[in-house]
């Protein structure tokens, strides 16, 4: 009964006090963002974009707007196939989650 009674004890002070042993003073650093260029084959496409965004359209014919509508699509579609960016499901996040509250 006593050993629970310190255990708890101790348990309570660790968790309520702050401990100073990790509390070291560290500069803080400042990251600078790489610079990052945008490639030419990025730029010509966006440039594309905004020719087309800028055109006037209503002079076109049916065929060209359709045209010109697949040539944006294809734009984008490769603009995002161009991203670097990394996915990451919901499944994935949980379980990253999950491991992480268990360790």
């Amino acid at each position: 009964m006593k050993k629970t009674v310190f255990y708890l004890v101790i348990v309570i002070l660790l968790s309520v006090f702050p401990s100073t042993v990790m509390a070291s003073e560290k500069v803080p650093v400042t990251a600078e963002k790489p610079v990052t260029e945008i490639p030419t084959e990025v730029k010509t496409m966006l440039n594309r974009l905004e020719e087309i965004k800028d055109m006037d359209k209503s002079d076109l014919k049916s065929s060209e707007r359709k045209e010109l509508r697949k040539e944006v699509r294809e734009i984008k579609k490769a603009l995002k196939s161009s991203g670097r960016g990394i996915y990451i499901s919901t499944g994935a996040i949980i379980i990253i989650l999950l491991i992480l509250l268990l360790l």
